[in-house]
């Protein structure tokens, strides 16, 4: 049976044009049934039925009282959640979800290529990657780096870019458990050439499939 997929992408800030590239893409992934919504209400109902609720690239604050309640409640009792890039520009009002989370973006320099090195290779998120894979994205810097708090997959090598402003520990994908609920994040995606690409479909599916309780 497909596990069902909530992805909101509302936004009430910035909004990637790569949006509908990336949503594409989450529904083309194998064994994932897909609800897609920008509504605010579809988070204020029950979300017992979604093996995970994926935040792509919302910004923001996208949620209602209602709707936080219901989030936390849900992936306190089992639920996944998964976000994915601008989702850590997302409910800077809300306490609980930078927990959740792990980290908040802070600021990212010009979109351009760069590597990152793999420091989880057995996670399904990054167990096709190289070791070291270079990819072009915007590079994410956090309001403080989530290590310790979560289960780094992936980090930024700052020396193959410029304006890096983390150093050498910049996580840039991790997952983490909240309550009994799973959590995957992935700073990259900025781009629609990143959902048509390969590695990085992989990287995501792996990642959203692993939230969702689809693999240990």
């Amino acid at each position: 049976m497909a596990a069902r997929l909530l992805v909101y992408t509302r936004t009430a800030d910035y909004r990637h044009d790569s949006i509908p590239d990336a949503v594409a893409a989450v529904r083309s992934f194998d064994g994932f049934a897909v609800d897609a919504t920008e509504d605010p209400a579809a988070l204020e109902q029950p979300l017992q039925r979604y093996a995970a609720v994926v935040f792509l690239s919302t910004s923001g604050e996208v949620l209602t009282p209602a709707g936080r309640d219901r989030l936390a409640g849900y992936v306190e009792a089992g639920g996944g959640f998964a976000g994915v890039h601008a989702a850590a520009c997302t409910e800077y009002g809300w306490p609980y979800y930078g927990d959740l989370l792990g980290a908040r973006f802070a600021r990212h320099p010009a979109y351009q290529p760069g590597r990152a090195v793999v420091e989880d290779p057995a996670h399904p998120a990054t167990r096709h990657l190289p070791a070291v894979w270079d990819f072009t994205d915007e590079w994410y810097d956090f309001e403080a780096g989530p290590r310790g708090a979560v289960r780094v997959l992936l980090r930024a090598d700052e020396s193959s870019y410029q304006g890096g402003g983390m150093g050498e520990d910049h996580p840039l994908a991790w997952c983490r458990e909240q309550g009994a609920g799973r959590v995957f994040y992935t700073a990259l995606g900025h781009a629609s050439a990143a959902y048509a690409d390969p590695a990085f479909r992989a990287h995501l599916e792996g990642g959203l499939g692993w939230a969702a309780d689809r693999f240990a």
